[in-house]
């Protein structure tokens, strides 16, 4: 029985539902963590778009599974490696966006309509993006951005709490330097061996990343910095000490850019945040230090 189901499980890539903490977001940076009542929405939305982002993983595996059977990691996924029939990852996909769209209902109702908007965006966008828009070079990486955007926006209307510009703006470019950190690992992989394992990879270089990741990280930190310094976010906060919090934020996307340009292992961030004890100390020294600064000063 366990054998059964164990790749149904990997279909949907529980591993990588961290992604959606992105929608706990706005709770973090509103000061609200000790505001009992925000985290049962949040929950809830947090829920809602893992279960959305499973079905998006059935739809992407049976999509690719002829190129996945190509690449040296992807083509142990169950579809690519036929432990799952696309008939079955199909149904499996139908079945976690009727339970996204079920869960999202639960919230209430002021809430309730614009989360489903938002989450009804975020599936067509990835349906989209599986179907047609992975194939255009730099539109694909700037729909996985605008994804991680829309958990944010989608954890703040579920709550009630305003995003600020700030917050997508950084999500935004966080997101794009991560994208463009897999688009290199591919494209290693594309001069190397002549393996086109994804359909845009071909019009990448990895020439072109080397200069396209370093601006992305470097305007993600400015703004990051901006934020930190900005009069509103500072009497909004009720402290101005919330930059030393970007010496976290420097480190960790300098790690990441180690792990990239130099370890060539940036085909998997989730992977790398798993296993990165550097990048998990980075991590943790900024929540830390965000959360001292914010409700013990």
């Amino acid at each position: 029985m366990k054998k059964r189901v164990l790749p149904y499980i990997r279909l949907a890539r529980p591993e990588d539902w961290v992604k959606n903490l992105f929608v706990l977001l706005p709770i973090f940076f509103a000061g609200h963590l000790t505001h009992v009542s925000y985290w049962g929405k949040g929950g809830m939305a947090f829920l809602a778009f893992c279960l959305a982002a499973g079905g998006i993983y059935c739809i992407n595996d049976i999509r690719d599974a002829r190129a996945d059977r190509r690449h040296p990691h992807k083509r142990l996924r169950p579809v690519a490696a036929r432990s799952v029939t696309p008939r079955n990852a199909a149904i499996l996909a139908a079945t976690m966006a009727v339970a996204a769209v079920a869960m999202a209902s639960l919230l209430p109702e002021c809430s309730r309509y614009g989360f489903l908007i938002c989450l009804g965006i975020y599936l067509l966008l990835n349906i989209a993006y599986t179907l047609l828009l992975k194939r255009v070079v730099l539109l694909d990486v700037t729909v996985i951005a605008v994804g991680f955007v829309l958990r944010v926006i989608g954890g703040g209307v579920a709550t009630g709490i305003w995003v600020s510009q700030w917050i997508v703006m950084m999500t935004f470019l966080l997101a794009l330097f991560l994208a463009l950190g897999k688009r290199r690992d591919d494209a290693l992989l594309f001069e190397r061996t002549g393996k086109c394992v994804r359909p845009s990879i071909e019009r990448y270089s990895v020439r072109f990343l080397n200069y396209a990741i370093p601006l992305t990280a470097a305007i993600t930190v400015v703004c990051y910095i901006m934020y930190t310094m900005s009069p509103d976010v500072i009497g909004r906060m009720g402290t101005p000490y919330l930059y030393i919090t970007s010496l976290f934020v420097l480190g960790g996307i300098l790690r990441y850019m180690q792990i990239v340009l130099v370890k060539g292992r940036g085909g998997n961030p989730v992977a790398n945040l798993y296993r990165d004890r550097i990048l998990q100390c980075c991590i943790a020294g900024w929540v830390l230090s965000f959360v001292v600064i914010i409700y013990l000063l």
